[in-house]
């Protein structure tokens, strides 16, 4: 490794921006940084449109975790508003809260229970000859029962994942679904907040730095590797190699935006959880930002589908088939020795902003101490789990 030569990093969100800023401030190194949009951000990019409302361009990002380092660091580079988000369902019953509480189960079975009644009736809901559940169908109706599985699991996961649930894995309902209390908190974290001028100006902050070179409009080519000490690779993993044993599964996500008067969804984000509506759900921009005031709005539409070539891939698969080309692309990965493959797509996991974040920060760290050593640099980010 040639160590006068500046550090590659491909990708400007997140991942990339703080592995960046770490490795320039704690391990005196120059950065290139590379993004093949004309914005840094990534998905996380916020900006105004005509309405003058801040919008979320590729869709809600709502910073929540339960990761205090990420807090007091994220603390340096922005000023952060509390923020709740309360997700509501529409579907052919009507409107209720999510995830499914008490005021949702009361609701749509007519019925005034207690959080001990409701937890006694739902129990009696589930599917008791499912022992251990095969795919996320049988996952939902051993625990919520078919109705409640229907009415608010069944259309939305279709249209979310375009598969039909028995083909996906019990694992993505990890947990009971169902609270049985009031909360229509939509997370069950401890810190939940929204930066006050958006993601984007946190993100330029962060890359704002003498030893920072941004280049943006830029694709990367593999080739281009060997003029830079080391690379960390924060694109898909499967597109690295050219897709040499085929592409890994992706969903992509589109939008339908229209703008309005006033207060047009009443809410942040609601769910369509039938599939009587093509769009998964719509967001409100302007209610990401309630500290502000604007006479217009502007709607999102969101609609999900398989990616192809030139979409942006959002929600990995990790189906079966899947995750054994994933190993094939790990392995040569491992032959490589000067590219570390970080964030979503570089490692083929779904991962929330805060684990971005977290591992960004743990991988530098891990990364320099490996560098000062001499020993083997890390292949891949060092998971952080929630």
């Amino acid at each position: 490794m040639n160590s006068q030569a500046p550090i590659l990093i491909v990708g400007a969100g997140f991942t990339g921006a703080v592995l960046a800023r770490e490795l320039v401030e704690k391990g005196g190194l120059s950065c290139v940084v590379i993004d093949s949009r004309d914005h840094v951000a990534g998905n996380c990019h916020t900006a105004r449109g005509d309405t003058g409302v801040l919008e979320h361009v590729y869709g809600p990002h709502i910073f929540n975790t339960n990761f205090t380092d990420v807090v007091s660091y994220l603390s340096h580079w922005s000023e952060w508003v509390p923020h709740v988000n309360r997700v509501k369902a529409v579907n052919h019953r009507g409107v209720f809260s999510l995830p499914i509480n008490l005021h949702t189960i009361n609701q749509f079975f007519g019925k005034t229970f207690s959080p001990a009644e409701a937890q006694a009736f739902v129990a009696t809901l589930g599917d008791r000859t499912i022992g251990e559940p095969a795919n996320f169908e049988e996952q939902a109706l051993k625990f919520v029962g078919r109705e409640l599985y229907e009415t608010f699991l069944r259309g939305y996961t279709i249209k979310q994942w375009g598969t039909d649930p028995r083909e996906l894995p019990a694992s993505i309902l990890r947990r009971l679904p169902v609270r049985f209390d009031y909360n229509d908190n939509y997370y069950k974290t401890s810190y939940q907040a929204m930066p006050r001028d958006g993601y984007t100006p946190i993100v330029e902050r962060l890359l704002d730095h003498p030893n920072i070179s941004v280049k943006l409009g830029t694709e990367f080519e593999p080739p281009a590797s060997s003029e830079f000490a080391h690379v960390f690779y924060s694109g898909a993993i499967d597109a690295y190699f050219g897709h040499r044993f085929g592409r890994l599964g992706y969903r992509t996500i589109f939008f339908e935006k229209y703008e309005g008067e006033g207060n047009v969804l009443g809410n942040a984000v609601i769910n369509y959880t039938d599939e009587t509506h093509p769009f998964t759900r719509q967001h409100e921009h302007k209610h990401f930002s309630p500290w502000e005031t604007h006479e217009r709005s502007i709607v999102f539409r969101e609609f999900s589908k398989a990616t192809e070539t030139g979409d942006i891939p959002f929600y990995p698969m990790r189906l079966a088939a899947d995750k054994s080309l994933y190993d094939q692309y790990a392995s040569l990965a491992g032959d490589l020795g000067n590219v570390t493959f970080v964030g979503r797509l570089g490692t083929y996991r779904y991962l929330d902003m805060d684990q971005v974040i977290g591992e960004a920060l743990d991988t530098s760290a891990a990364w320099l101490t490996a560098f000062k050593q001499g020993s083997a640099l890390p292949v891949f980010s060092i998971p952080r789990e929630k």
